[in-house]
């Protein structure tokens, strides 16, 4: 048993630092709380027309569930319409897909919507029930 450090189990104080002793005094940056608020903190493209959307509510072929759909994207690629939907995913705190060149996210969030894109320079209009 030579070698081996034998670990004191007596009532002597122990003496342990923590490593996650220098986080104490670390101030975090505050989260946004609502979705408006996390719509207000996404990163914005210049402002300028980029074209209309319409923000669609449906429920066809999704046994009764409410979807939120966007259509109507003119020149601009797979990869923004998926940055987009993230954004949206987050700001509504729900699930979401791009589909056939338009972006679907569950739920009636047309209004959370509606920000997000004004900010990105689309002109968004409510379009249906």
């Amino acid at each position: 048993m030579k070698g081996k450090k034998r670990i004191a189990t007596g009532d002597e104080p122990f003496a342990w630092t923590s490593p996650f002793a220098a986080l104490k005094d670390v101030t975090l940056p505050s989260m946004p709380t609502t979705a408006r608020d996390l719509a207000a903190a996404t990163p914005a493209a210049p402002k300028r027309n980029r074209g209309r959307v319409d923000i669609i509510r449906s429920t066809a072929h999704r046994g009764g569930k409410t979807v939120t759909v966007v259509t109507g994207f003119v020149g601009i690629g797979q990869p923004e319409k998926e940055r987009l939907a993230n954004a949206m995913q987050k700001a509504c705190g729900t699930g979401g897909t791009v589909k056939d060149g338009r972006i679907e996210i569950q739920g009636d969030h047309r209004e959370a919507v509606a920000h997000i894109l004004t900010n990105a320079g689309f002109r968004p209009v409510l379009a249906g029930g």
